[in-house]
């Protein structure tokens, strides 16, 4: 099996068991023992299904996910070393260091500390929380993975990088048939990394734009569309989609209006001569003057005031997700309270995804808005920001007063609540799915294990501090930074250009590795209480990762994460056993949202947001906009969806039809009477199902009913 599959199923906490080449007895695998007291004692891993089925190679795997050769970062005896330096020598360290790689362009060994006394590391003796595995065979993993690619399709929302080179892979290896793909985001990308034209059944002609789009960023790192240069073999699958989407008549000419420039651009660029009269008609229709678009007929009714006449003519052309879309603005140019019913009686009150996407915009207070709001949209997986100037702030028209922010929420919460209502029979959900978001926003996420939705939230336990990790390959330099944010959103910068006076008990940092071009490492300890104590006007904490030699992460080997570290310290400063979380950095720009945590209520907060902005050096830009995510669950979060989703919830996971929690024990107080079959068989024996925080898969399928 693909090592791609393996490792989206390591993020599930499953193995694979690949009994091909073994030369063994159907159920007979050597190395037994020894492999389930290897993952056990490196990596904190226990089996708690299929333990006949551990292979050796397992290990291997394990370590390549959770990184048990590490690089030693540029303090080797981080964090009690950097406790003993004084400021004077962390700074000279620095420069020399820099003079050395940057100066003299030494790069080809990592550089460390001139003062740093040699010591003996303290054994491990931490306390740590156990990872549970099962392990499956090829042709269950095989299965299951189709119900996750099934899952995904079915899903209106944009893919992750891993989820879709997942789906992209898997519909490739096992030539799965794709029977539905409610995104046009995953459709486009589809279409462009298989080239088969089989999926333009899925689209129309306006959406060949978004085809070229998808071209021309990822074939030509280019993003402008008005000065084109394909290469031929791009221009004949262009010209195919095209002569496709007319055979089968899937032609929206009003549509394409909207992008009527560039139509003209590109059937020029393609020299295209059409096949059919409703070809040639379209092409005439592009070089004619004048815009039909429904765009258009919209932008004029809102400008003379008409707003239900706007709204009926973009419902009527474009369809709700479009109103959806045009939402905000249109409500902000809203005077009569009539008006505000008309459109919410307007709205798409059966998709519940697009519910709970105007639920979360909506409810809870729009903080700071007044000073200045921040825009974000997603573009090619990556988030892009735009923060109100002051001049933009004093002309601005579209501005939603609390009152239409709290009628639009409760409209949105009384159709969901219905809609949800009995899906699911009777359910048993954890109380700690109050803390876990629903997975909307995940397009610009990274994968990897431990990896959660945006704005959920884990505890951090009195005793133990978080040790905040990156460490790559194939590039010279990432920086490990972590920006600090008041009550009043200003921000404290800590990192390599500052750690150096404020090295303490509440925050360490391991120093800047510049000689990282085959392996370096940074990281930064955080005491919660030490450092509310040394800051007590700092709220939260981002942690931010960027590529200080220019380059874009997918370009390099990147992975940050995150442990859970005991106080007192002891063990390498590397201990795979602790990690709750290693993902792969590999978007497309050079700047990336890891985590946060929330230091008032002592909490984790996952970010995971890659942005696409230039940036090479943290704390020049605001993240004012990211406190959004720190709220996200007391809008709505897993616990709430299940509730609303329920006949009836339960508190005795026996009686229950459906089990959301991450925890085993609760799944087998669910099964307690059940037959072996039914707890550890095939899936499809289990009567009930057991839904887990990370299983995004089957989130989204409930989400898009």
């Amino acid at each position: 099996m693909k090592r791609i599959f393996k490792e989206y199923l390591f993020q599930k906490h499953m193995f694979v068991c690949e009994r091909a080449g073994t030369g063994l007895a159907e159920n007979e695998e050597p190395h037994v023992f020894e492999t389930l007291f290897s993952l056990a004692n490196l990596f904190g891993i226990t089996i708690t299904e299929g333990k006949e089925l551990a292979q050796k190679e397992m290990i291997e795997f394990a370590s390549g996910m959770l990184g048990k050769n590490v690089p030693a970062p540029f303090y080797q005896g981080f964090p009690e070393s950097v406790r003993n330096l004084s400021a004077d020598q962390l700074l000279f360290d620095q420069l020399v260091h820099y003079t050395v790689t940057y100066g003299f362009g030494h790069f080809s060994e990592p550089g460390h500390s001139l003062f740093e006394e040699t010591f003996e590391r303290m054994a491990f003796q931490e306390n740590v929380e156990v990872k549970e595995f099962t392990i499956i065979e090829e042709a269950a993993a095989v299965k299951l993975l189709a119900e996750y690619v099934g899952n995904l399709l079915a899903s209106s929302r944009p893919l992750s990088d891993m989820q879709f080179a997942m789906v992209c892979d898997y519909i490739q290896t096992y030539r799965y048939k794709v029977q539905q793909c409610a995104s046009k985001n995953t459709l486009v990308r589809l279409m462009v990394a298989l080239r088969d034209l089989r999926f333009a059944r899925f689209l129309y002609l306006s959406d060949v734009i978004k085809v070229l789009d998808e071209i021309n960023f990822v074939g030509y790192g280019k993003e402008e569309l008005k000065k084109l240069n394909l290469r031929n073999q791009d221009r004949k699958f262009l010209t195919s989609v095209i002569d496709e989407l007319f055979a089968i008549s899937h032609v929206d000419v009003i549509t394409c209006y909207e992008k009527k420039d560039v139509w003209c651009g590109l059937l020029h660029h393609l020299h295209y001569q059409p096949k059919c009269e409703k070809a040639r008609e379209f092409l005439a229709d592009m070089r004619t003057k004048g815009n039909k678009s429904v765009y258009a007929s919209f932008e004029r009714l809102m400008n003379s005031g008409n707003i239900r006449g706007a709204v009926s003519t973009l419902k009527e052309g474009k369809g709700s997700g479009a109103l959806l879309r045009n939402l905000d603005y249109i409500i902000s140019r809203i005077e009569e309270p009539e008006d505000l019913t008309f459109v919410l009686h307007n709205l798409e009150t059966k998709n519940n995804l697009m519910l709970l996407q105007l639920f979360l915009h909506y409810a809870g207070e729009r903080k700071g808005e007044e000073h200045g709001r921040a825009f974000r949209f997603v573009r090619h997986n990556t988030m892009r920001v735009h923060a109100e100037l002051p001049k933009e702030v004093k002309r601005r028209k579209s501005m939603i007063s609390r009152g239409q922010s709290a009628i639009v929420s409760r409209f949105v919460e009384e159709n969901l609540r219905r809609n949800l209502r009995g899906k699911l029979g009777k359910v048993y959900v954890d109380e700690a799915m109050k803390k876990i978001a629903l997975p909307l926003q995940e397009a610009t996420a990274q994968g990897g294990i431990g990896v959660l939705a945006k704005g959920s939230r884990l505890p951090i336990p009195d005793g133990k501090k978080l040790r905040a990790f990156t460490y790559w390959e194939k590039v010279d330099d990432i920086d490990l930074s972590v920006i600090g944010m008041d009550e009043e959103g200003l921000q404290t910068e800590f990192s390599w250009r500052t750690m150096a006076m404020n090295q303490s008990g509440a925050i360490t940092y391991s120093g800047d590795e510049t000689s990282g071009y085959n392996g370096g490492s940074e990281y930064f300890d955080i005491d919660l209480e030490k450092f509310h104590e040394l800051y007590p006007a700092i709220r939260k904490l981002v942690f931010c990762d960027n590529v200080y030699s220019g380059f874009n992460f997918e370009t390099c080997y990147c992975t940050a994460g995150f442990m859970k570290r005991d106080l007192l310290d002891s063990g390498e400063i590397y201990e795979p056993k602790t990690v709750e979380s290693a993902f792969r950095v590999n978007c497309p720009g050079m700047f990336a949202y890891l985590f946060g945590i929330d230091l008032e209520k002592r909490e984790f907060v996952w970010l995971n947001l890659s942005r696409d902005a230039h940036v090479t050096v943290a704390g020049t830009t605001s993240l004012a906009f990211l406190l959004d995510y720190f709220d996200v669950t007391e809008k709505m979060n897993v616990y709430r969806f299940f509730e609303w989703m329920a006949t009836e919830l339960v508190t005795d996971p026996a009686k229950a039809d459906v089990i959301v929690s991450d925890r085993r024990e609760i799944w087998e107080q669910a099964n307690v009477g059940a037959t072996d079959g039914q707890v550890s068989g095939n899936l499809e024996q289990k009567e009930k199902e057991w839904i887990h925080s990370y299983d995004f898969e089957k989130l989204l399928a409930l989400m898009n009913q």
